[in-house]
């Protein structure tokens, strides 16, 4: 995966946003709205989208894009980067590939000695009864 490769595949769109801004909200864009075409990605192998594709199938449509938001700052220009670094997180997560985990044997001694130990206690609560007279 080629960061700047795929930074440069990116769409932003400037929308009004809601919010804090006062009388500015009704005036200026500073909502950025980013969105990436996974399936035309030249940045991403096969591989990689697949996984995306698997890992990030709730965020993206039915095209295969992904569409993601910022509308946290006043400015524009912090949103976009904001909105920049949520999908380059999201890019390197949905890539994550978790280890296999290795089935591994008790070892013989663990046993005999769970076992040892469990005849000790019997043998102490043994010792603790009341003598059978009959």
């Amino acid at each position: 995966m080629e960061i700047q490769k795929l930074i440069s595949e990116l769409q932003y769109k400037a929308v009004r946003s809601s919010g804090a801004g006062g009388q500015n909200v009704n005036k200026v864009s500073s909502k950025v709205v980013l969105t990436f075409n996974l399936k035309n990605s030249q940045a991403l192998s096969d591989e990689e989208k697949l996984l995306l594709e698997t890992n990030l199938s709730s965020r993206l449509t039915a095209d295969l894009v992904l569409i993601l938001n910022c509308d946290e700052d006043r400015s524009q220009l912090k949103n976009k980067e904001i909105v920049t670094k949520r999908f380059l997180e999201l890019i390197k997560k949905g890539l994550f590939v978790p280890k296999i985990r290795k089935v591994t044997k008790i070892p013989k001694s663990v046993i005999k000695k769970r076992i040892k130990d469990k005849k000790n206690i019997s043998e102490i609560k043994q010792s603790r009864r009341k003598p059978n007279l009959d």
